[in-house]
């Protein structure tokens, strides 16, 4: 699944993926987005936990999305299904 997020190239998408809370939430998002950053940078590297991390266009601000919990991934007209493991 990460690879076809990073095909998007900085273009929106939509993702539907249960939150670390259990709880499950639907994000507009892209990638490259360099608005706002501080230039300090994580003090983890996200993708040894399974993480990609987004701009999530409706609030503005980055968000995380775990890749082993995406249930549905759609860009340009194309859904692809994911597989939720609980």
């Amino acid at each position: 699944m990460l690879e076809q997020i990073k095909k998007t190239n900085g273009r929106i998408f939509s993702v539907t993926f249960v939150k670390k809370d259990g709880s499950v939430r639907k994000m507009t998002a892209r990638l490259g987005v360099k608005k706002d950053l501080k230039g300090v940078g994580l003090s983890f590297d996200p993708t040894a936990k399974q993480l990609v991390v987004v701009f999530d266009m409706h609030k503005r601000a980055y968000r995380m999305i775990n890749l082993q919990t995406i249930i549905t991934f759609k860009h340009e007209s194309k859904r692809t299904q994911g597989i939720q493991q609980a």
